[in-house]
């Protein structure tokens, strides 16, 4: 396993944990932070060690200030940092970006991760690797957004259309003063995440090489054409993984839905 760059060791890597037995380490989305998973912890902690790890800029994890662009390997690092010691099989659960960060850390560890379940992972590479021309423009132009307001400071413009292309439209316009300020706070490591997410390059076949047999994929059939995309690559490369839909909730819905997502995740995590 590879160190943690600099600023990342172990005793850094914020997390939330509860429960024994075979490990589990979840992997939330942007924005969201480790306490998205709070339900399913508590859910999983009849029968696993699960803990929910902080990302870079979440939590008391620190925030990045390398002077280079963050790549996927260094938010990997985070979450094999966040692997309990003893070299025990891993179950490993990631959603949107935290979802590619979950492939790259199974990935570098290999035959210690057990299995992989990942919703709606967020891989966008793959889109501009594999010709998916009109879906990867799609979500450079979010990317777009985030990284030239974001960058001069201007947060709630690429604030509102992140709320907006994620949750549906209507989305910033339903949201609290308050809450907007939160959401902007959080939505700031982002801007480093673009960079990890596309500046990947990691062929598709190596990810089907590399992952584990037992990779389950889940999504909801009327989320945005990029994510949709990605499921489709990912099914026809490796068929032999598990691919579930959910009848409603969208890409947010490990949030907006743990009542028909926790069910099916530790379903997966059991089979």
């Amino acid at each position: 396993m590879s160190e943690p760059k600099p600023g990342y060791d172990p005793r850094a890597v914020d997390f939330i944990e509860s429960g024994r037995g075979p490990p589990v380490v979840l992997v939330h989305s942007s924005v969201a932070g480790a306490r998205q998973w709070r339900k399913l912890i508590d859910e999983l902690s009849f029968d696993f060690h699960a803990r929910a790890v902080n990302l870079v800029g979440y939590g008391r994890t620190p925030p990045w200030t390398q002077d280079r662009e963050q790549s996927l390997a260094d938010q990997a690092a985070v979450v094999e940092a966040a692997v309990p010691a003893g070299g025990e099989p891993v179950r490993l659960v990631g959603h949107s970006f935290g979802g590619s960060v979950a492939m790259k850390a199974a990935l570098r560890m290999g035959a210690q991760v057990d299995r992989l379940v990942l919703f709606e992972p967020n891989p966008f590479f793959l889109l501009r690797d594999n010709r998916c021309d009109a879906a990867f423009a799609e979500i450079w132009g979010l990317r777009d957004v985030i990284k030239v307001h974001g960058g001069r400071g201007e947060w709630d413009v690429p604030a509102e259309r992140f709320a907006d292309y994620w949750g549906g439209p209507g989305t910033w316009a339903a949201t609290s003063a308050e809450r907007r300020a939160t959401f902007i706070e959080a939505l700031k490591p982002v801007w480093h995440e673009w960079d990890a997410v596309m500046g990947e390059t990691t062929p598709l076949a190596d990810w089907v090489a590399g992952l584990p047999e037992r990779t389950a994929v889940i999504h909801d059939p009327a989320t945005v054409r990029p994510i949709r995309e990605i499921v489709e690559l990912l099914k026809a490369a490796a068929p032999h993984w598990r691919f579930e839909t959910i009848p409603e909730g969208g890409h947010m819905a490990p949030l907006s839905r743990p009542d028909v997502v926790n069910p099916m995740i530790s379903r997966l995590l059991r089979d």
